[in-house]
């Protein structure tokens, strides 16, 4: 009844729990509104920093969230969150490629030297989902740049990117050039990657037009002040999980998921609280899963930005079949 308090389990003295609901258990009854739906505004905050324009979160379990679902996630306006089984290089590289999928500006663009292969190259692009890359020399300044036009003939792959390349001068901006400069210059050249460099001709990032074309298809999508996507990954409290949570900090994620099935745990309590201090200033920081009100208190008192509630309401979880404990 309103007003009357619902006790859970894990706070009841008695270890009862008086009622718990989940999805299929609750339906709404419509009523008049003059709201339309298209007007209707459903963004909500993940975290204090993170808002994001549609409150979905997709699952850090193998079967559900990679880089292709944390992408198509962010890009509809939520969020995914990489699972964890997977090594460590594998996982914070997953982070790399969402961070790199699509940006304002890529402050940081994976580049090649003259000397790589083209086998090397084609390696790099295929990784990245990209089509081409920048050519700097020994001290970064920018020499040349190799799409997958320059390769798409070449049949000795052992070629040096030297002898393929689009030599310089080419087509660049200076750094702090307006999106609508870039823009003008990528359409008056009729071209697709504008790279980014300094007074002294060092790459400093790269501008492609596919970034412009991404951001009118997906207004809705939930990017940092650089324009990447966001996304998550998750951790747990193992003997490589510092490790794999520094990893996937230095890779850019957005989100750390300290993710078990009880975080009303000694070791998670100490390991949000640890990776809180350590880049805390960088990273979001989530802990779960918990079903009970003293276990979310706990968590926010070691510093978790926000609580993962609900042990086993997943719709193919079988935490509650299997085990016998949670709660939704």
């Amino acid at each position: 009844m309103p007003g009357e308090q619902v006790l859970t389990g894990g706070d009841d003295p008695n270890k009862i729990a008086m009622l718990g609901l989940t999805f299929d258990d609750v339906l709404l009854l419509p009523a008049a509104s003059d709201v339309v739906p298209a007007a209707a505004d459903t963004s909500s905050q993940l975290t204090k920093k993170i808002r994001l324009r549609v409150p979905l979160v997709s699952s850090a379990m193998d079967t559900v969230t990679e880089a292709r679902m944390a992408i198509a996630m962010a890009r509809a306006g939520g969020m995914g969150v990489l699972h964890r089984n997977l090594s460590i290089a594998d996982q914070a590289g997953q982070v790399e490629m969402v961070k790199r999928s699509e940006a304002g500006m890529v402050t940081d663009p994976v580049t090649c030297s003259p000397d790589n292969t083209l086998a090397e190259v084609d390696a790099m692009c295929a990784r990245f989902r990209i089509s081409g890359l920048p050519v700097v020399d020994e001290v970064g300044s920018l020499v040349g740049i190799i799409t997958n036009r320059d390769m798409r003939f070449e049949v000795d792959m052992s070629k040096p990117v030297s002898e393929v390349m689009s030599k310089s001068p080419l087509i660049t901006a200076q750094e702090g050039v307006t999106a609508d400069a870039a823009l003008g210059l990528l359409r008056r050249n009729k071209i697709e990657k504008l790279p980014i460099v300094d007074g002294r001709g060092r790459l400093t990032g790269l501008i492609t037009v596919k970034d412009f074309v991404k951001t009118e298809q997906h207004p809705l999508a939930t990017k940092d002040s650089d324009g990447r996507l966001l996304v998550g990954a998750a951790v747990g409290v193992g003997d490589d999980a510092w490790e794999r949570a520094m990893a996937l900090a230095d890779a850019g994620v957005d989100v750390l998921v300290v993710d078990t099935a009880h975080a009303h745990n000694r070791l998670v309590l100490e390991m949000v609280g640890k990776v809180k201090a350590e880049v805390g200033h960088k990273v979001e920081v989530v802990g779960g899963n918990v079903a009970t009100r003293s276990a979310a208190a706990a968590l926010v008192a070691a510093g978790a930005d926000a609580v993962k509630v609900g042990v086993g309401p997943g719709s193919i979880c079988t935490t509650r079949v299997v085990a016998g404990v949670g709660a939704p």
